[in-house]
């Protein structure tokens, strides 16, 4: 998600250069555009409004925050007559007409967030009904409608049905789902990256393994969005091959690859033209949510780690989405938002909109008899026993075959 780069990332490569998804929102609003007072973050919201809308709401009901009601009022006018989301608005303000390029991402985020704020069933399903719409005939989902199908948007796509109670596997196109295109786009166990996740075959068809694509597929295959909790450790780190893969192994294999890919810097990089590798935060945090849900939960820890003594300025100067995904990777593995490396990820997300409320104890009120040195004791016990507990699964990473980014 950085935002995301989330799944939207390298979907918008090729749509949009700059489009929400692939974009965080940035330290000023442009001149000519007036915020709308319902929107988080102080960047125009033409590219990336509703992507850091999603989030922003999705963090806050995580944490047990209540959103405010003009930020869901608001999140849920931009939805178009036929029911979908846009990541780039020329006119945030206006009605969204069939000119407006819409896109799954955008709208499978939209649905997380209105399903979890509540009170917008009917947008939410019509929503859902435009997804279903748009399915492609090997069961995925692109970026744009009728675009080629992609790891990342079906893999969001899935956590949009999953939220509103519909199993993935019961969508079908030609009697494909979600997880028949997945499995497409897993990388043979005896090539390079085996066991990994395409983003998308080149144009010869050959797969090449992405851990971005992974970071999004695992939770696909696992059929989660983007909340999710630590789950069951793999019963084993070999790579499982076979024509016909079910979800489970595919999310085993590709997070078995991510793991790998992770523990080489304790964290992933992009490359920009003309640069050296740099840090991909946004990555990073989609890795610890998705290794977290495929039971890596130790390796899923020390990236989070990573994170806590280096990410704090990414996110001040992303904002809102950089924030939320930094919650939800602690949701995954069970840490203190309001405490992440002396910062409160929650209060700082909190104050760069409509101020929330708390109808229950959360994470930031929450009143216990530990003080915040006992909380820290339990994560690190924990990493503790997973880092000892994973100490074979280590030997048998290093064995597995390299494999390119």
């Amino acid at each position: 998600m950085n935002v995301r780069r989330s799944a939207a990332a390298l979907a918008a490569v090729g749509v949009l250069a700059a489009a929400a998804p692939a974009t965080a929102a940035g330290p000023s609003p442009s001149p000519k555009v007036a915020l709308p007072s319902g929107l988080y973050g102080t960047s125009d919201p033409t590219y990336d409004g509703v992507w850091r809308q999603s989030l922003t709401l999705i963090a806050q009901r995580t944490v047990g925050y209540e959103p405010a009601a003009k930020a869901v009022d608001w999140l849920a006018g931009q939805q178009c007559a036929n029911g979908a989301f846009a990541a780039f608005r020329a006119a945030p303000d206006r009605a969204c007409d069939s000119k407006v390029m819409v896109d799954t991402n955008s709208t499978a985020a939209a649905v997380q967030a209105l399903k979890a704020a509540g009170g917008h069933g009917a947008a939410v399903g019509k929503a859902v009904d435009w997804l279903k719409s748009v399915q492609n005939k090997d069961g995925g989902w692109g970026y744009s409608p009728g675009g080629a199908s992609d790891t990342n948007s079906t893999s969001v796509v899935i956590g949009a049905l999953a939220a509103v109670g519909t199993d993935p596997a019961d969508v079908h196109q030609a009697g494909k789902s979600p997880y028949d295109l997945l499995a497409a786009m897993s990388v043979p166990c005896d090539q390079v990256g085996g066991g990994g996740l395409a983003y998308q075959p080149d144009k010869k068809g050959t797969l090449y393994a992405n851990a971005d694509a992974e970071a999004a597929g695992v939770l696909g295959a696992l059929g989660k969005g983007f909340v999710t909790t630590a789950g069951k450790t793999p019963g084993t780190s070999a790579c499982v091959t076979g024509k016909h893969l079910t979800p489970a192994q595919v999310a085993d294999n590709a997070g078995a690859r991510l793991a790998s890919v992770v523990a080489r810097r304790g964290h992933l990089t992009s490359t920009l033209p003309g640069t050296m590798d740099q840090p991909d935060y946004g990555n990073t945090a989609d890795a610890v949510v998705a290794l977290a849900a495929d039971g890596r939960v130790g390796q899923a820890l020390q990236t989070y780690t990573w994170l806590e003594h280096n990410a704090t300025r990414w996110a001040e100067q992303s904002g809102p989405a950089a924030y939320a995904q930094l919650i939800l990777a602690a949701h995954a593995v069970g840490a203190q938002p309001g405490d992440f490396g002396g910062t409160s990820l929650v209060r700082s997300l909190n104050q760069l909109g409509p101020a929330p409320s708390m109808p229950s104890a959360g994470h930031e009120t929450k009143k216990s008899g530990k003080s915040d040195g006992g909380s820290a004791f339990g994560v690190w016990w924990f990493v503790g026993v997973c880092l000892v507990a994973g100490i074979g699964i280590g030997f048998l990473l290093s064995g597995r075959k390299k494999s390119q980014l």
